[in-house]
């Protein structure tokens, strides 16, 4: 069966560079285009970073650019999302996403705790 699953929460302080993970199973990665959202109570789920099956084009929410970065390992089968300069208004959670067509799936999500 398709799967995403993702790495663990984490607590940072501001300035702080973790790295989030997402290895699929059930399908082969690199075929597709992979997504980062985050979600905040009250809020929508909003797109956070976009990559393109190969990893040559990606694209950011303005929220995030210049400071995340999006990246793939298609040998393992893993999309990244790289955050860096952390602000505690990053402080959500996090899900990597894929399309298949009309079916969409999604990680369970990963809580970004941004705090000093």
């Amino acid at each position: 069966q398709v799967q995403l699953v993702e790495s663990g929460g984490v607590v940072v302080q501001p300035g702080g560079s973790p790295r989030l993970s997402c290895a699929a199973s059930g399908f082969t990665l690199s075929n597709y285009i992979m997504n980062w959202y985050r979600q905040t109570p009250g809020k929508e789920r909003e797109l956070v970073a976009i990559i393109s099956n190969t990893g040559g084009s990606t694209k950011y929410a303005d929220s995030v650019k210049g400071r995340f970065t999006i990246s793939r390992d298609n040998a393992k089968n893993t999309v990244y999302l790289q955050m860096n300069s952390l602000k505690p208004e990053d402080t959500a959670v996090y899900y990597c996403k894929v399309t298949f067509g009309p079916i969409t799936y999604w990680g369970q999500g990963t809580q970004v705790t941004v705090s000093s």
